[in-house]
């Protein structure tokens, strides 16, 4: 019974014996195989490779990057200092005093017109102001009070009409001093320093009234409107500064409006841009290279686009580095900020190929033909 008892351990502790020497051979096996083996989306490089490939690698970690975006401009005249010099009243042409591009100062004359039209109301000045000075003059109780106001009355309402035509306080003084045939001329003057920008007449031509002969602007402060795609809804902040250039000069210029709606025509918006002419060497019609500079709110994990690579499914993948080998992450792409884009779906402080990733990419495709990576 003993015996019997005695055998059988034996033979129990030889069963035990055998089947774990079988399980640790099978573990050996498993981790030589995948020693040997490499991960599907890890690739090993020698120093040699990623030498001659000029690899390179940079920790990732958040940061705030700058976007610059083009868009064609073309220089403008400064709506707001500048005006166009029309007559308020049908005339013709007698003679002009500032020749296109010329610049004049406040005051100086610029064309000079005739109408019958001012000759009227000017005879009808000369005649009011006389009546005007001859009850005047005249004693109390030789003249009414109804008398008295209604000569004022008709001088002032004369005065005024002369005024509306456009002309000026000293044309006006002038006109009961000049000779009969001079009548009906009158000179319009420059109301702001500037340059001609445009000079549409010809000396006896008639002109109606409205009808624009010059345009006077100030050219030391000239506007740049800038055609932003309407695929670009980016919001340029009123006082941003931006770069632009014209004939290889480079400019800053300062962001003033922004348009709110997209040109039926050419499918973009308009940003109105204002920068200082100090060397009067930007002229009105020249066209402008604009580029406005971006900078993102907040630090974002963005890569070169060179690190960016496309997996076997067809989806953006980044090499991070890990125990010497470089394995293939997935990610998402965000927003291109400048020569960076901005990714999602990986964790900050891994080291990423940041160049040099296409290669890595060819040398993992390769290692999917050859599992021995040769």
């Amino acid at each position: 019974m003993y015996l019997r008892n005695f055998i059988r351990y034996a033979l129990s502790c030889v069963c035990f014996i055998y089947v774990a020497n079988s399980f640790a051979s099978e573990q050996l096996h498993d981790h030589q195989e995948n020693a040997q083996t490499p991960h599907i989306n890890e690739v090993t490089l020698t120093p040699q490779q990623q030498q001659l490939a000029n690899i390179k690698v940079e920790r990732l970690a958040l940061k705030t990057h700058s976007q610059t975006v083009y868009a064609p401009g073309e220089v403008k005249a400064n709506g707001y200092a500048s005006y166009v010099v029309a007559p308020r009243v049908d005339s013709i042409v007698v003679k002009r005093h500032a020749l296109l591009g010329q610049h004049v100062n406040k005051g100086e004359p610029l064309v000079t017109l005739f109408s019958g039209e001012v000759a009227s109301r000017q005879t009808e000045f000369r005649l009011a102001e006389a009546e005007w000075q001859r009850v005047s003059k005249m004693t109390r109780g030789t003249v009414s009070e109804k008398q008295l106001l209604t000569a004022k009355a008709e001088y002032e309402v004369a005065y005024s009409r002369l005024v509306a035509f456009g002309l000026s306080k000293y044309a006006i003084e002038q006109t009961l001093t000049i000779s009969p045939e001079k009548l009906g001329e009158y000179t319009l003057f420059a109301l702001t320093s500037g340059a001609v920008l445009t000079d549409n007449f010809s000396q006896g031509q008639r002109v109606d009234s409205g009808i624009e002969l010059m345009l006077i602007a100030d050219e030391s402060a000239l506007w740049v409107e800038a055609q932003l795609s309407s695929n670009q809804d980016r919001t340029i902040a009123n006082g941003s500064v931006a770069t632009m250039q014209v004939n290889g000069n480079r400019y800053h210029a300062k962001v003033i409006q922004e348009a709110h709606t997209i040109d039926e025509q050419t499918r973009s918006r308009t940003v109105r841009l204002e920068v200082k002419n100090t060397q009067h060497s930007l002229h009105p019609g020249m066209f402008a290279d604009v580029y406005f500079h971006f900078t993102t709110e907040q630090a974002v994990l963005a890569v070169p686009e060179n690190a960016l690579t496309r997996s076997a499914d067809g989806d953006w993948q980044v090499f991070v580095v890990d125990d010497g080998g470089f394995i293939a992450k997935e990610v998402s792409v965000g927003r291109n900020l400048a020569q960076y884009r901005e990714i999602s779906g990986i964790e900050q402080g891994v080291n990423v190929v940041t160049q040099g990733a296409f290669f890595v990419a060819s040398q993992l495709a390769k290692g999917g033909f050859d599992p021995h990576n040769h």
